[in-house]
């Protein structure tokens, strides 16, 4: 994996070079021969070492989704946007095919069962219920016997630098998604593979799983270029496959809500960071939830954060500005059914003139989309990747960039249901959903900052509401990081525990990562994917709770497990090192971010590593469990 890894770390670099030059055959006639293609597109670089883009030898080691990815989405999009999509892909199969068939002998040599039985009640995915308390209710690890936990097996994905999608568990199955573009159905016990299918493009959300109408038990996902799938999950064959993006730069981020054969899709953008790029015309993409029929992917409604975006000002470079836009939505929404209601909370507007729907929890009528209320928390917070370094695309307003990107929950309780809502601002809300969103009361936690506060979730068995922090250190006057993880009361956001966390090692400033995609091109590529001590540290991953206990995952690859009545630290599992995997591939562990701790039944199962924004890469999973069920 540490030679694979160099390479990865790498691609950024690698790939810099693939159709570096606008390319000349944009509006032509292209070849068919993939071949011709690329010494007509390509090898202008790659095949000259004076440009110092790497050999075409170099690039067959890279996976495909990898070339791809940087293509389409990555730091070359802007090169690569003269060739239709098809092409792009047909360049990228090409270099990777090769390589990628031997990388992926061990799906067959660990095959077992090629279907899987599925129990499904709705309790499986992200939010553990369509409330998003992430309370595994049936777990049978405790205070008692968290000390027993050991690593029962793993598996490693080769050429993976980002375990971004959470699995699912259902019955005697795990199902993951991963950034190679697989979707694998593996044995609880043992980890060989039920089932596998191909998607070519790398799985981005979290798997949802759900029983249709038709009495169907399907996976629900999407992928890096904005296409929902609904794959069986008993056999793997796909049942449908659509495109639900709204703009070129469009992404689902956050898992799928099923309510009723509805599927309710998140709509994000990266256009925030593609605006840090001076010749970029900022901004027109939006976000919004989309409504899908749950068997055919037809689509029902579709809501938009803001109208779409009309020409505004020249910015100080002399390029055109585009506005309103933003207030993307990149958390998994919450089904209200007593009150016909869906959920979401928004991020910043990414262009001037700020709306009314950024920074916001928003109200839409289950069956329609139809707004019926919104609360926003903070007014005028219009940003993107520019601001980080005062570029021409900077709005005007120049806001603190505080999202909310962690599901709402809702709970019900004698003394009236609340919205329980974390913003990047280190702030919690409680909301009177039976009052149009009116605050009930408000618990500031830490400063926060465009990548600290609460990021990707919460969780709550009703009485305790735990939170993680991700404040990371940022040379700010006046800024004090309170990274950890705390715990307050649901009723009245009292302060119950809290448990901050350290780095524990001395930094080196040469291993800071750089900020920003016009940054990161510029950036150094002979830094080591793990230093010995790393830059983020702080709680950024959801949490999870069960058996009394809270999981909360560190960026520095720390699991932490807490007591979660007194908030006593019982546990710390180091996933942040090497591995050889049960299917016979090396891996390393890394950054725990995004979804966090799985926690079902005697198991705890944690996907490592989120080489994302220079975070520790990765490519685990890590299968652990009570020491007397193994």
């Amino acid at each position: 994996m540490l030679k694979n890894q160099s390479i990865a770390c790498a691609a950024l670099v690698c790939v810099a070079a693939l159709l570096l030059p606008r390319l000349a055959l944009a509006s032509a006639e292209v070849p068919e021969d993939t071949a011709a293609l690329f010494q007509t597109t390509c090898a202008i670089c790659h095949d000259h070492p004076e440009t110092k883009a790497p050999a075409i030898e170099t690039l067959r080691q890279l996976p495909f989704q990898r070339i791809l990815q940087t293509i389409e989405i990555g730091i070359m999009q802007p090169q690569a946007a003269g060739l239709k999509q098809t092409q792009r892909v047909q360049i990228a199969k090409w270099l990777a095919a090769a390589e990628d068939a031997k990388r992926y002998q061990w799906l067959e040599k660990m095959s077992c069962a090629r279907e899987t039985p599925v129990n499904v009640d709705g309790t499986e995915n992200w939010g553990l219920g369509s409330h998003n308390m992430r309370h595994a209710k049936a777990t049978t690890i405790t205070a008692a016997n968290v000390g027993t936990l050991e690593l029962q097996w793993s598996v490693a994905l080769p050429a993976v630098t980002a375990m971004r999608s959470l699995p699912v568990v259902a019955g005697d199955t795990i199902f993951l998604g991963g950034q190679d573009g697989r979707l694998l159905a593996l044995d609880r016990k043992s980890g060989c593979v039920r089932w596998h299918m191909v998607t070519d493009i790398p799985i981005r959300t979290p798997l949802a799983l759900e029983r249709t109408p038709d009495g169907i038990n399907t996976l629900f996902f999407a992928d890096e270029l904005g296409s929902a799938y609904g794959v069986n999950a008993t056999s793997g064959k796909l049942r449908w496959k659509v495109p639900v993006k709204t703009h070129p730069t469009s992404l689902i981020s956050g898992a799928m809500a099923y309510h009723d054969g509805m599927l309710f899709v998140p709509i994000s953008s990266y256009e925030v960071a593609v605006a840090g790029l001076p010749s970029h015309e900022c901004c027109r993409a939006h976000g919004g939830v989309m409504a899908l029929d749950a068997q055919s992917g037809a689509k029902l409604w579709n809501f938009a954060t803001t109208k779409d975006a009309e020409k505004t000002y020249l910015n100080t470079a002399g390029v055109q500005m585009w506005g309103p836009s933003g207030a993307v939505v990149w958390n998994r929404p919450t089904v209200d059914a007593k009150r016909g209601l869906l959920y979401f909370g928004t991020g910043e507007n990414a262009s001037s003139p700020a709306t009314e729907t950024s920074d916001a929890i928003i109200a839409l009528d289950l069956k329609t989309g139809k707004q019926r209320w919104i609360f926003q928390a903070l007014a005028n917070d219009a940003w993107n990747g520019a601001c980080l370094f005062k570029g021409a695309n900077c709005p005007k307003e120049n806001g603190p960039d505080f999202d909310f990107g962690a599901s709402v929950i809702l709970v019900s309780r004698t003394g009236g249901d609340l919205l329980l809502a974390g913003q990047k601002s280190g702030e919690v809300f409680a909301l009177d959903p039976d009052k149009a969103g009116a605050v009930v009361w408000r618990k500031r936690l830490s400063p926060g900052s465009t990548n600290g506060g609460i990021h990707h979730g919460m969780a709550t068995d009703g009485e305790t509401l735990v939170v993680p922090i991700a404040d990371p250190e940022r040379n700010i006057p006046g800024y004090v990081p309170k990274p950890g993880v705390y715990a307050v009361a649901v009723n009245d956001g009292a302060l119950k525990w809290s448990h901050q966390v350290t780095r524990g090692c001395e930094f080196d400033p040469a291993d800071a990562p750089a900020v920003g995609l016009a940054q990161m091109r510029k950036a150094a590529t002979t830094r080591s994917p793990w230093p010995a001590c790393g830059y983020y540290y702080g709680h950024s991953a959801a949490a999870t709770i069960g058996g009394g206990l809270a999981f909360a995952g560190a960026l520095d690859g720390k699991m932490r497990i807490f007591n979660l009545k007194e908030g006593k630290l019982l546990r710390t599992l180091e996933t942040n090192r090497a591995y050889a995997g049960d299917n016979g591939v090396d891996g390393h562990g890394g950054a725990i971010d995004v979804g966090g701790a799985v926690v079902s039944g005697d198991q705890l199962i944690i996907t490592s590593g989120y080489g994302v924004f220079g975070q520790l890469p990765g490519n685990m999973l890590l299968v652990y469990g009570l020491k007397a069920s193994k």
